[in-house]
């Protein structure tokens, strides 16, 4: 387990000396001094109103809660949809069936030239 601490910590200290080279450009400096501010001051929001952070978690927790919720509903329905699809063709079947007999029936009947409600 030695060789293992020895691992991370050259990790540690890559990562820390890599971090430290990095900073030697000052348009990186810029950049992390202002991501740093940024996130200090919400840090010390948080710590400074606590019940407020946690009621705006808990809103935003339901906010998605009620999504997901309307997306299950949605994927629900369009299912739900899809299935009655899939039992329309053998309807369409049944009615093309008939409507091929019936018109055979009338072909046999002798006149191409009537029209389905039986006048000429």
């Amino acid at each position: 387990m030695g060789s293992s601490k020895r691992f991370w910590m050259g990790m540690f200290l890559g990562a820390v000396a890599g971090g430290a080279v990095s900073l030697l450009e000052k348009s990186t400096r810029e950049a992390v001094k202002k991501d740093f501010s940024k996130v200090s001051s919400g840090v010390a929001y948080v710590v400074k109103n606590p019940n407020e952070f946690i009621e705006d978690m808990k809103e935003k927790v339901n906010k998605v809660r009620t999504t997901v919720e309307q997306v299950t509903e949605d994927v629900a329905f369009i299912t739900e949809k899809v299935e009655e699809i899939k039992d329309v063709p053998p309807q369409i079947t049944e009615l093309v069936k008939g409507t091929k007999e019936s018109l055979r029936k009338i072909a046999a009947s002798g006149g191409t030239n009537q029209h389905i409600d039986g006048q000429e």
